[in-house]
């Protein structure tokens, strides 16, 4: 089942999400949508409160980063209550979009290098470091869990320069090849 992709504007991406265990009702087929959902809107990554489920749940699929990095070549997975706990490394730059944002790519700053403690869905524990672009991956999927935006981590004034795209996509004015839920009704469909 392909999910509509919650838009910039709903209070959902902005709250901090509850955690779930193995046990969540219909978890693998929900993991399992969330892929088919991501796969679809052409995205790498995809956090639950992104199709309006706020708990702590991403799936990631780092494979087209594969040629540029060879640990990001075979990572495709869903992380349940994913914590970061540490990150080191070089803060480097990348040009990032999100599904919830269409039309927006923007170079944000990450850290090179994550410590992840997480869950898989047989429920076993696992505490990982990431790098590279799955480590970018999954700490923008985490900012989501946490009621974070990608455009919260640039300056203020290049937000300020957003300002009227931002605007655009919370009212619904915006066009996109997949399937979007707007907080306010779209202008156009």
């Amino acid at each position: 089942m392909i999910y509509p992709i919650v838009a910039y504007g709903d209070s959902v991406l902005r709250r901090p999400t509850e955690e779930i265990g193995s046990d969540y009702p219909d978890l693998e087929k929900l993991v399992a949508d969330m892929f088919e959902t991501m796969e679809h809107a052409d995205g790498c990554g995809l956090a639950a409160p992104q199709i309006g489920l706020s708990i702590r749940l991403i799936v990631v699929d780092a494979t087209p980063f594969g040629k540029e990095d060879p640990k990001a070549a075979t990572f495709r997975k869903a992380l349940l209550n994913p914590e970061i706990y540490k990150e080191e490394g070089e803060v480097w730059y990348f040009n990032e979009g999100c599904l919830s944002f269409p039309g927006v790519h923007e170079d944000v700053p990450r850290a090179s290098v994550i410590h992840v403690r997480y869950m898989d869905l047989d429920g076993t524990e696992h505490d990982e470091i990431f790098d590279g672009y799955v480590a970018r991956v999954v700490q923008h999927e985490c900012d989501h869990l946490n009621g974070k935006v990608f455009v919260d981590r640039l300056s203020p004034m290049r937000k300020m320069m957003l300002k009227r795209k931002l605007d655009c996509i919370a009212k619904g004015d915006v066009r996109v090849d997949y399937k979007m839920k707007f907080s306010v009704k779209p202008k156009h469909r």
